[in-house]
C-alpha cells in the first residue's frame, strides 16, 4: 500500500490502514464539506468506503484490486497521487458501457424487420403515429410522449401517414418499418448501459454491475418487446434513466456538496427523467411515488441531523422546484405539443369542449354561421357540465302531461336538434323571407326537428323528479293547443367574444337563459336523472320564477348554441371567436384519458389468451403470444428468461423478510451489523427493491385488463436487485475470492438460457410443436391453445 496512498482532497491524507476522523452528525460532516469547499478542497470523499462504521466518514479496512471484487467504492470519489489509476478506471468503465452497448444492439436488431406484418400492438401505436403526422385529433389512455416518439421515428423514416396499421396487414413498399422498429429500439439498447451505470452508483462491484447489465441483456421479454413499434421501449427507457439519475443524485447528495453545480444537475436531471416517463404512460407515476419516498426519507433525515432550518428550508425548496415543478412543467409542455401538433378533427375530439372542438379544421363546430337566424336548425348545450344536449324523443311521460319527454342527452344525436321559429301565432316562411337573426330579449320557439313537437311549459303539470319545478315536454300544435304555452323569452346574459357585444345570439360564444313568457320560470336542468322510463337521461325542468325578473346566473339554467346550419347563412371560421383554455383542456383530456382506462375492465366471462393476472407475472407462468399462431407464419412469444424471473422474483420477495430480521436482531441487541452498515445496505437497495415493488403491488389493486408486459418495468428494478444480492454474498463468501468466477459463470448460463429460448424472441416460422421441448411449466401455450373451442 506505500505505493498506493489515500489522499482525500483536502487537507488531510491518510494511509489505508488509519481511521479517519470520526464525525458526530452529519450537520457537523457537511460543516467541514463547506470549510474544505472554500479553501478549493473537499473534506469527504464524493463516494465513501462503506466497510466502515462511522455514517459520515468510514474506516478504510481493507484494499481494493483492479477488478472492483474488494471494493464497494466509487473510484470517481478518490485519487491517487499519480492520477494514473483513476484514469484507468475510469476508461475501464468506458469500455464496459462500450461493449455492453454494442452487444444490446446486436440482440436488440438482429432480423428486426423479418415479420412484415404489423404486429399487436404495432395496430395502435403505429396508428397513432400516423395521426401526429397528419394532425388528426385522437383520443387514447396514455400520455403523448411516447407516441410522439413514435411519430419522430415515423417522420425520420419518412412514413407520410397514409397507412392505416390495420392489424396483420403487411406493409407496403413506401413504408420504411424497419427503420421505424430500428429506432424505437434503440431506447430498449440503451436499458443495458444504463443498468450497469446505476449498478456502479448503489455500491455493487464492476463484475457484478456487468453481470446485472447482462440480465438485462439476456431477457428473452425485455428484448422482444424492444423489436416492434411499442410505447414500451420509451417507457422502460425513461424509467431508467430516472432510476440512474436518483441514485446518483443520492451519491452526490450524501457525499458531495450540496447545492453544488453536480448536486444540481443530477437533481434536476431527475426530475427531467420523471416528467417523461410519468408522460410516456401513468405507470410513470409509480417512478414519482419511489423517488417522492426516497426524498422524504432523506430530508427526514436532514432534520434529525440537526441542520441548521435556513438550509433545511433551501433543501425544501430545491426538492420542491426540481421534483414537482420540473416534472410538471415536463408533463405540461408535452400536452401543448400534443394539441399542437393535432389541429385537425379527428375521432377523439367528442371527448373535448365545445370550445376545444371549435378550434379543430374540420370539426362541424368549427364551421357553421357564426349569427343565429330564425329557421336555423340548432344544438342547444347547456352550461351545467353533464348532463349534455337538449333533447327529445317520441317517449313521453307517463304522468303529468303525458306528453313528449324534454331532457338532456350528452351524446350527439339527430335527436338533439331543435329549429328556432318565431313567436307563437307569427307566420313566417324560413326559406323566403328575407332573414331575420335572433337578438336579445326576442319570443322563440324551438320545435323539434324529428317529431316535429314544440317544447312547451305550464303551471297545470309538475316535473316527475323535482316536484318544486314545472313540468317540460314537447307537443305538436293543433288547434286546442294553449296559446302561448310555447314560447319563450331569449334573455342574453354574456357575450364571451369581447369583440361582438351585441345584442344578436351567436353559436358557441352567446350564453343565455330561456324564460318561459307565460309562466315566467326559467329552463333548468340539474344532476337529477329520470328513471327508465325516461332512459336515465337528465330531467328538463322550468324553475318558477313569479315575479318574471330574477336575474338568476347559475349555470343550471344558462344555454348556449352549440351548433347550428341554416343553408341561407355562410359557414364561418369559428376559431376566430372561441379560444379554448389550455390548462383546462388539459386537465379534461386526462379526466378522459382515466375514464377511458377504468373501463377497460376484464370479461370475467370470456377467456382471453393475450391477458394474465398479476400474481403469475414474477414466476412466468402464463406467457403470452404476441401474433397468429399458423404453422407457416413468423410467430413471436413474449416469454422472459425464466431464471433470471424466478431468481429476481425469490430475492424480491424475501428482501423485506430479511429487512425486518435485521431490525429485529438490532433490537434484541444481538445485530450482525452497526446500525451505520444496516442504514448503508438499506440505502444501497432500497431504490432497487422498492422500485419492483412499486411497479408491482398496484396491479393487485387495479380493476382494469393486464398483461405480463405490464410487468417489465418491476423486472427491470427485479434483475438489478437479484444482481446486488448476488453481489452482497459473493464479496463476503471467502473474501469475495470467487466474485470474478460467480459473475462468469452466471452470465455463461444466463447466455445460453436465453439462446435456448431465443426461438421466440427473434421469430419462428415453423410448426410451434418443433418447440415443444422448451415448454417448462405446463400453463405455457406453446404449442396448443388450453382454452381453443
Amino acid at each position: 500500500m506505500d505505493s498506493h496512498k489515500l489522499k482525500l482532497r483536502g487537507r488531510h491524507s491518510y494511509e489505508s490502514e488509519d481511521t479517519l476522523p470520526i464525525v458526530s452528525n452529519e450537520y457537523e460532516l457537511d460543516r467541514r464539506r463547506r470549510e474544505a469547499a472554500a479553501e478549493g478542497s473537499s473534506y469527504v470523499m464524493d463516494s465513501p468506503v462503506t466497510l466502515g462504521k462511522s455514517y459520515g466518514a468510514y474506516p478504510v479496512k481493507k484494499t481494493w484490486d483492479d477488478s472492483g471484487a474488494n471494493s464497494l467504492t466509487d473510484f470517481s470519489a478518490v485519487s491517487f497521487e499519480s492520477g494514473l489509476l483513476f484514469g484507468l478506471m475510469r476508461s475501464r468503465d468506458m469500455v464496459i458501457t462500450g461493449v455492453l452497448t454494442l452487444a444490446s444492439l446486436i440482440t436488440r436488431l438482429w432480423l428486426i424487420g423479418r415479420r412484415p406484418n404489423v404486429t399487436w400492438d404495432e395496430a395502435h401505436f403505429g396508428k397513432f403515429g400516423a395521426y401526429y403526422i397528419n394532425h388528426t385529433f385522437y383520443h387514447d389512455v396514455h400520455p403523448p410522449l411516447a407516441k410522439m416518439l413514435v411519430a419522430l421515428a415515423e417522420v425520420v423514416a419518412k412514413h407520410n401517414g397514409s397507412f392505416d396499421f390495420k392489424s396483420g396487414k403487411k406493409f407496403p413498399d413506401h413504408v420504411n418499418f424497419t427503420l421505424i422498429r430500428v429506432q424505437l429500439a434503440l431506447y430498449g439498447v440503451a436499458l443495458v448501459p444504463l443498468a450497469y451505470l446505476t449498478c456502479l452508483q448503489v455500491r455493487i462491484s464492476r463484475p457484478m454491475a456487468v453481470l446485472a447489465a447482462c440480465f438485462v441483456l439476456f431477457d428473452n421479454a425485455l428484448c422482444v418487446m424492444s423489436r416492434f413499434i411499442l410505447l414500451d421501449q420509451p417507457l422502460l427507457f425513461f424509467t431508467a434513466t430516472t432510476l440512474w439519475c436518483a441514485v446518483t443524485f443520492q451519491s452526490v447528495n450524501k457525499h458531495g456538496s450540496a447545492f453544488s453545480r453536480r448536486w444540481w444537475t443530477w437533481l434536476l436531471m431527475t426530475g427531467a427523467s420523471l416528467g417523461c416517463v410519468m408522460s410516456s404512460k401513468w405507470v410513470g407515476f409509480f417512478c414519482v411515488l419511489m423517488v417522492g419516498i426516497a426524498t422524504i426519507d432523506d430530508l427526514f433525515r436532514k432534520y434529525c441531523a440537526l441542520m441548521p432550518w435556513e438550509e433545511y428550508a433551501n433543501h425544501w425548496g430545491a426538492r420542491i422546484i426540481a421534483l414537482i415543478f420540473v416534472p410538471l412543467l415536463v408533463y405540461t409542455a408535452c400536452f401543448w405539443v400534443h394539441f399542437s401538433l393535432l389541429y385537425k378533427s379527428g375521432t377523439g375530439d367528442h371527448k373535448l369542449s365545445a370550445d376545444f372542438q371549435a378550434g379543430l379544421k374540420g370539426n362541424m363546430l368549427n364551421e357553421q354561421p357564426y349569427d343565429i337566424t330564425y329557421g336555423s336548425f340548432a344544438d342547444i348545450r347547456a352550461v351545467y357540465n353533464g348532463p349534455g344536449l337538449l333533447h327529445s324523443h317520441v317517449h313521453t311521460y307517463p304522468s303529468g302531461s303525458k306528453q313528449q319527454q324534454v331532457t338532456c342527452f350528452p351524446h350527439r344525436d339527430t335527436n338533439n336538434v331543435w329549429q328556432i321559429q318565431k313567436a307563437h301565432g307569427v307566420q313566417a316562411n324560413y326559406t323566403t323571407d328575407s332573414i331575420a337573426f335572433v337578438n336579445d330579449q326576442d319570443i322563440v320557439q324551438l320545435v323539434h326537428n324529428i317529431t316535429g313537437a314544440t317544447i312547451r311549459a305550464s303551471k297545470g303539470f309538475l316535473a316527475p323528479m323535482t316536484s318544486t319545478h314545472f313540468e317540460v315536454a314537447a307537443e305538436n300544435i293543433t288547434s286546442s293547443t294553449e296559446e302561448g304555452v310555447t314560447n319563450w323569452r331569449v334573455e342574453i346574459v354574456k357575450q364571451k367574444h369581447s369583440g361582438r357585444r351585441d345584442k344578436k345570439l351567436h353559436a358557441m360564444t352567446t350564453v343565455f337563459r330561456l324564460r318561459h313568457v307565460e309562466t315566467g320560470c326559467l329552463m333548468r336542468v340539474g344532476s337529477k336523472r329520470l328513471p327508465k322510463w325516461g332512459w336515465g337521461q337528465s330531467e328538463v325542468t322550468c324553475l318558477p320564477d313569479p315575479t318574471k325578473k330574477k336575474n338568476i346566473r347559475s349555470n343550471d339554467v344558462l344555454w348556449y348554441i352549440e351548433h347550428n346550419s341554416n343553408k341561407r347563412m355562410e359557414k364561418s371560421d369559428l376559431s376566430k371567436y372561441v379560444k379554448s383554455n389550455f390548462l383546462v383542456d388539459m386537465v379534461q383530456l386526462n379526466i378522459e384519458m382515466a375514464k377511458t382506462n377504468n373501463a377497460l375492465w376484464p370479461d370475467v366471462n370470456k377467456y382471453s389468451a393475450l391477458e394474465s393476472k398479476p400474481w403469475s407475472w414474477p414466476f412466468l407462468v402464463h406467457p403470452m403470444r404476441m401474433v397468429g399462431w399458423n404453422d407457416k407464419t413468423v410467430k413471436y412469444y413474449e416469454i422472459g428468461n425464466p431464471l433470471l424471473w424466478w431468481a429476481s422474483a425469490i430475492v424480491c420477495i424475501a428482501y423485506p423478510f430479511r429487512l425486518l430480521y435485521l431490525l429485529g436482531r438490532m433490537k434484541r441487541k444481538c445485530p450482525l451489523w452497526c446500525p451505520k452498515e444496516l442504514l448503508e445496505f438499506w440505502d444501497n437497495s432500497k431504490f432497487l427493491w422498492g422500485g419492483w415493488a412499486l411497479h408491482y403491488i398496484p396491479f393487485f389493486l387495479m380493476g382494469r385488463v393486464t398483461y405480463i408486459h405490464h410487468y417489465l418495468p418491476a423486472l427491470y428494478f427485479g434483475l438489478m436487485q437479484l444482481a446486488f444480492e448476488l453481489d452482497f454474498f459473493f464479496k463476503r463468501w471467502r473474501r469475495g475470492r470467487f466474485l470474478n468466477t460467480a459473475a462468469w459463470c452466471i452470465g455463461a448460463v444466463v447466455c445460453i438460457v436465453f439462446l435456448y429460448f431465443a426461438p421466440f424472441t427473434y421469430g419462428w416460422n415453423k410448426p410451434a410443436k418443433l418447440l415443444a421441448g422448451r415448454k417448462w411449466l405446463s400453463s405455457w401455450n406453446i404449442y396448443e391453445d388450453f382454452y381453443a373451442v
